[in-house]
């Protein structure tokens, strides 16, 4: 399974809009190879590089219906209701997206992570990703990743 968004390329820097800094809206995320037997999507998004508690999490949302696009601008609440079945838990982002914000000057890299499941998922609305992991074990048919990097106060080219 393969994730890219429109938003930027793997690797390169995430748009100003798509965090803290900027509007902090979810980027828009196309899933390429979905295996047919899904029954369902989680997504999380680390900040893979932060220096005292790796793999910080800042956004985790489970029970997506399996579809090809994730859209952009996922709305704040624990359910979320142009994904019907999704829920959000609790990250860096309380139920909902909170995009890159290092601190100073440093760059840091961002990973999304989306999990294809054969199975909804019994979780409270107060679950982290840890709780996801523990939940999803066994029950991954597919998982992508999508990588980017943010620096803040860098001028944008």
């Amino acid at each position: 399974m393969k994730i890219t968004s429109t938003a930027f390329k793997e690797g390169e820097w995430i748009p100003k809009e798509y965090t803290a800094r900027g509007k902090d809206i979810s980027p828009e995320l196309h899933i390429h190879g979905i295996k047919k037997n899904g029954v369902s999507m989680a997504i999380t998004m680390d900040d893979a590089s932060h220096p005292l508690f790796p793999n910080y999490n800042h956004w985790v949302i489970w029970n997506l219906p399996v579809q090809e696009l994730v859209p952009a601008g996922i709305h704040k609440g624990e359910f979320v209701q142009e994904l019907p079945g999704a829920v959000q838990g609790i990250a860096y982002g309380k139920h909902c997206y909170k995009g890159p914000k290092p601190p100073f000057k440093t760059i840091h890299t961002y990973r999304f992570t989306v999990y294809l499941l054969d199975c909804k998922l019994e979780l409270l609305g107060t679950s982290t990703k840890a709780d996801l992991l523990k939940v999803i074990d066994g029950h991954v048919l597919d998982q992508g990743t999508l990588c980017g990097k943010f620096q803040s106060y860098r001028k944008e080219c």
